[in-house]
């Protein structure tokens, strides 16, 4: 009895619309400099801690990326003040700015043409893949 009366519990939070455990569903961007932790530090010196699935945290933690993003965006929502999670890979939430243009950050493989969106191997001929800033506009977004 007590299990059902859970289950109707969380069916009713369902039902309703309402967050799950307070988690805040809504949509935000945070943006900065990116630097090791992964963080964000924004224009106004406050320190943003960064998380997300394990190719997003690929991508914060690649040193390429580090060194050019002093103006980087990410998709996400705050989980606290001075927390943020990024939105999962495939919704392609990272960006990064330069001369004022909004450049999508994706990796490339020059042998078989095949884009992906964390660093890596190439899946198909395993070398190493690019680093290759692109405009979020031209890309298929299915």
């Amino acid at each position: 009895m007590g299990v059902v009366q859970r289950r109707e519990f969380l069916f009713g939070f369902a039902l309703t619309g309402l967050p799950l455990f307070g988690a805040d569903s809504k949509p935000a961007s945070v943006r900065g400099k990116l630097v090791e932790g992964p963080a964000v530090v924004t224009k106004d010196g406050k320190r943003i801690q960064l998380t997300g699935d394990d190719p997003t945290l690929g991508v914060l933690r690649d040193k390429r990326v580090i060194a050019i993003a002093d103006d980087f965006e990410a998709d996400g929502q705050f989980t606290a003040a001075d927390k943020f999670t990024i939105n999962p890979i495939h919704t392609r939430a990272l960006f990064t700015y330069h001369n004022g243009k909004k450049e999508m950050i994706t990796y490339w493989c020059d042998v078989c043409y095949i884009r992906t969106y964390t660093p890596g191997k190439c899946w198909c001929c395993q070398d190493d893949t690019k680093l290759d800033l692109i405009d979020p506009d031209k890309v298929d977004k299915k």
